[in-house]
């Protein structure tokens, strides 16, 4: 299926092809009861609220809302024995697609429903006195007044009668009804991640791949030294290239080891892009194709580089050519380490050695399963379930990925009936789709709960080998409404559930390639493209990610249009924004991606369209524009909208419209650096809960409204207004804050405006108890800081008291003479700290008391000559009178420590590392430090030298540093040689 200007995905094609083959139906995948329970549970909630509410829309509803409850639950009764018979009965997959769009037409007329009365609540309902009500259904002038051109009494009427229908429908099927059906949907239990840590079997390939990588090219032999790995899906050739990859000799033996994912669309653009950034270890602003390969061509010059091209899909060698012309430029001894599933590419790509990956010995194959199945389970467990296990991994195959896959599946299951179902399941008799790997990845997809269904099939809105970030993820399944009812019956925050669900997906390994924080937590990851097939699938053409190049027409048909719902469009460097995507009236998310540095085709003219037409939209990405951009005014029919993305967009100002959006729940304008100036009727917002706001620095002033947004879980920046801003009546204080009782992120900027210290006192920041990432900037109005007395901003500090359970801290143009307040030391939770531009500190603060600290970032201190003893805290501990020794541990965790344009810091050592019987041990957890543009820092104090833990060291733009530690001439060199990964730039 292919449309003039978009390349869809072929494996998905041919996915599908294989599927209607086999007669397979997407039974496994209609999940009736995450569709039904959410809606009872929002008619519930509706219908109650009506009931009470003084403020109402129209009378006569709640014979409408009875009837929906009423079909529901019949629905709700027969679910089990529906999903378990549309295996066989195309009949009811039909009835049970009906069901599932008409469930999104309810869900659509109630949060219209919904909409309307808040906005009848805040504009005409002060008098809680007064009823504001209208006929049904509705048709007299106020309605319309309210909710303009939408008559939703009476859409109201038209999905009870559709629902109706199917109700009727349903008793044609003769289901038998499941009291299990009717019970409330049980708590999903969290589940712990399991990291692989050791590959299992692989070690001739190993190897055979070492050797490849490490043996010297003869000088006779011409061209480039070219290695492939070829072999089916899931058969693990990424893994083995990652294996040797970072082998400690292979590090050594090559200077820059270059790693880029081809995937199916070959990209060239994309390609060298990466390629050039692997080169040089920063992203590159060139924009055209040629001279990215000449930067590339000078860059390699005289370097033994390592390339690795993994997942090669195209065979067209006029396309490779270009790359392979400029490579030769590096050193004799340079590899190519190619991975494909085909057999062809390895010729095309005139590969030297190849290597062909099998499967798994069952041995092996065992052994993988085990390590993930009966993790953490008694040895009689063990004993009880061994047999059952060893069946279960036969039928692997000797398949990586089916192997890991059932084992993280099996983790969770606690009795033998459990697994003895498994084993026994009729999906292992599926052998056809790619000859059997999908069969465990559908057992443990089908295994998941209803609700965690809907969250993995939304992840093919993604493109392949896409680097999915967990909280974007997590925020376009709270947009959706995925996580809301769990979220509301568990009386969580909507986040907590989506880390849950997340969690639980990665588990089961449908999310691999984590990449974490400094405190290991997950922030992004990737699927691998056998599961990304497994999730186009199961949304049913719900989800999809086009690529558009150049600037035809899209040209999809109607039937897509009708039941995509979700869509990425991933646009090519000199493509034309599809104006036929406006039409797709019934899409729910719209994310769009365009490249760097490219022309940006989206005006004010198409998004008014956009904003008439689509109006079910609940997430809308924009891209980044290099262009200003006028945002409509009709931006206010977007009533269904959650999430809104704007970030980083030439904007000077949004319209008043976007206030009429009461079911905005985050607003991303972060990297705004024009807008001048939020709506004033922000505070109509009632469900905001985030606010991103950060690098808006135009902003006059917060507007009042602020305040009044209660909900706020988020708060970018909030700009101080020196004496009440340009307009007192429209300028928010700082004390106004003291409402926002759910703040758990928030930046406090310009507070060197602020001129009474007691007006940071009543702001109470140390009562907000859910408060964890906090930033003080003390710049003034127009940028800048240090421009007030030293004391006046020790005080307004001592004033900003956070609550102690504080995670991370920053602390930003800080003119006091010390910035270590009387609380500091209370802030025993306190993971992360970042001074900048603290520059009347002559000396570092004793952050070494700090018990939790575990990432510290220090930068333009300009009056810090010296670190030494201060630095560590430990002096009022030294004191001993007892006979036996001690230890002192000052940053008894810290993991990464970076220092960044210190230009005056000169020396770093500390008098004395023991005192009587009392031993300091300094640092014993650092595994990162990095040191830039610090040019009169002569050298490293020893505890540095001394420590086994680091893992990496970066020195950039340090004259002596670098000329002290430089690898197999510098002074110091040998004191350094034993950290695996050293960086001099």
């Amino acid at each position: 299926m292919q449309y003039p200007g978009i390349h869809l995905h072929k494996h998905f094609n041919i996915l599908l092809i294989t599927f209607a083959n086999i007669n397979l139906s997407p039974l496994v995948f209609t999940m009736v009861d995450a569709i039904v329970s959410p809606l009872l549970e929002q008619l519930t909630s509706f219908a109650a609220k009506e009931i009470t509410q003084q403020v109402k829309l129209v009378v006569g509803v709640e014979k409408e809302v009875k009837s929906l409850t009423s079909h529901l639950q019949a629905i709700q009764a027969v679910s089990d024995d529906a999903e378990e018979k549309q295996v066989k009965d195309r009949a009811i997959r039909l009835w049970l697609g009906r069901l599932k769009y008409a469930s999104y037409d309810i869900e659509d007329v109630l949060d219209e429903w919904i909409t309307a009365r808040h906005k009848l609540q805040i504009k005409g309902g002060a008098d809680k006195k007064t009823k504001v009500c209208f006929c049904f259904p509705a048709s007299c002038f106020g309605f319309k007044q309210v909710f303009q051109r939408h008559d939703i009494a009476n859409k109201i009427k038209e999905v009870s009668e559709e629902l109706h229908d199917i109700a009727t429908q349903k008793d044609m099927f003769k289901f038998e009804s499941s009291s299990k059906s009717s019970e409330r949907p049980r708590r999903v239990q969290s589940t712990s991640l399991i990291d692989e840590e050791e590959i299992c079997g692989r070690v001739g390939e190993r190897n055979a791949l070492l050797s490849m990588l490490l043996c010297e090219s003869s000088e006779q032999q011409k061209g480039l030294h070219i290695i492939s790995i070829v072999g089916m899906g899931g058969i693990g050739k990424t893994t083995l290239a990652q294996l040797a990859c970072n082998h400690v000799e292979v590090k050594r033996e090559f200077d820059k080891t270059l790693w880029v994912c081809v995937s199916e669309t070959f990209d060239e653009f994309r390609i060298a892009k990466a390629m050039l950034e692997a080169l040089t270890g920063s992203t590159s602003n060139l924009n055209a194709l040629q001279s990215l390969l000449i930067s590339i061509d000078e860059s390699i010059a005289g370097k033994r580089f390592l390339l690795v091209l993994d997942d090669v899909w195209d065979g067209d060698y006029i396309k490779w050519e270009p790359f392979y012309r400029c490579l030769k430029k590096g050193l004799h001894g340079s590899k190519i380490l190619i991975t494909t599933r085909k057999e062809s590419i390895v010729s095309m790509m005139r590969s030297t050695d190849i290597i062909s990956i099998e499967e798994l010995a069952e041995e092996e194959c065992w052994v993988l399963f085990k390590r993930l199945a009966f993790f953490g389970r008694s040895t009689e467990e063990c004993e009880k379930l061994e047999q059952i296990g060893q069946r279960i991994a036969r039928k692997c195959k000797g398949l990586p990925l089916a192997a890991k896959t059932m084992g993280s599946l099996m983790s969770s299951k606690k009795t033998e009936e459990e697994w003895k179902r498994i084993l026994n399941s009729d999906l292992w008799k599926v052998e056809e789709i790619e000859k059997g790997v999908l069969t465990p990845l559908w057992l443990s997809y089908n295994d998941l709960p209803s609700r965690v269904k809907r969250c993995f099939s939304y992840c093919a809105v993604f493109p392949k080998d896409y680097n999915i970030k967990k909280d974007e993820l997590i925020t376009l399944w709270m947009a959706q409404g995925y996580l809301s009812a769990e979220a509301a019956e568990q009386d969580e925050e909507m986040e907590t559930i989506g880390e849950e669900y997340f969690g639980i997906l990665a588990s089961r390994s449908f999310f691999q390639e984590f990449k974490k924080s400094y405190d290991n937590r997950i922030i992004a990851c990737k699927m691998h493209d056998m599961v990304h097939d497994l999730a186009q699938f199961v949304s049913e053409n719900e989800c999809f990610s086009l690529e558009v190049n150049g600037s035809e027409e899209l040209n999809v048909p109607n039937s897509l249009d009708e039941k995509v719902r979700h869509l990425m469009l991933i646009m090519g460097k000199e493509s034309t924004f599809p104006i036929s995507t406006c039409r797709a009236k019934r899409i729910r998310s719209l994310l769009i991606e365009w490249p760097e540095f490219g022309h940006s085709s989206l005006n004010g003219e198409i998004l008014e369209e956009l904003f008439r037409e689509s109006t079910s939209l609940r997430a809308l990405d924009f891209p980044s524009f290099y262009l200003p951009l006028e945002i409509p005014r009709n931006i206010e029919k977007l009533v269904h909208l959650r999430y809104l993305n704007l970030s980083d967009q030439k904007i000077k100002k949004l319209p008043e419209t976007l206030c009429e959006l009461y079911n905005l729940e985050k607003l991303d304008i972060s990297g705004c650096s024009d807008l001048r100036e939020l709506p004033k009727g922000i505070g109509k917002l009632i469900n905001m809960k985030h606010l991103l706001n950060s690098g808006t620095r135009s902003l006059r002033y917060m507007p009042v409204g602020i305040g009044r947004l209660t909900g706020l879980r988020t708060l970018g920046e909030f700009h101080v207004s020196a004496g009440g801003g340009v307009d007192g009546s429209k300028a928010c204080r700082l004390e106004s804050l003291k409402n926002l009782e759910h703040l758990q992120v928030c930046c406090i900027r310009r507070l060197g405006d602020v001129s009474d210290v007691g007006e940071a006192k009543l702001l109470e920041l140390d009562k907000k108890k859910y408060l964890s990432r906090l930033r003080l900037e003390f710049d003034k109005k127009g940028g800048g800081g240090g421009r007030r007395k030293n004391e006046d901003d020790q005080l307004l500090l001592e004033a900003l008291q956070p609550p102690l359970n504080l995670k991370e801290l920053e602390i930003h143009y800080y003119g006091g003479n010390t910035v270590f307040p009387s609380w500091m030391a209370s802030l025993t939770n306190l993971k992360s700290l970042d001074l900048c531009f603290c520059e009347n500190c002559e000396q570092l603060p004793p952050l070494g008391k700090l018990p939790s600290l575990e990432q510290l970032f220090i930068s333009y201190m300009s009056s810090v000559k010296r670190v030494g003893d201060e630095f560590l805290g430990v002096e009022s501990d030294r004191h001993d009178s007892s006979s036996s020794s001690s230890v002192i541990i000052a940053f008894p965790k810290l993991k990464s420590l970076s220092i960044f344009e210190m230009e005056e810091l000169e020396e770093w050592d500390y008098g004395i590392t023991r005192t009587g019987n009392t031993f300091i041990n300094i640092m014993p957890r650092l595994s990162s430090l990095t040191i830039n543009y610090c040019s009169k820092l002569k050298a490293l104090p020893d505890h540095i030298h001394q420590t086994t833990t680091l893992k990496e060291l970066r020195i950039g733009e340090c004259d002596l540093l670098e000329e002290r530690y430089r690898k197999g001439e510098g002074e110091d060199w040998p004191k350094t040689s034993h950290i695996p990964s050293i960086h001099i730039l």
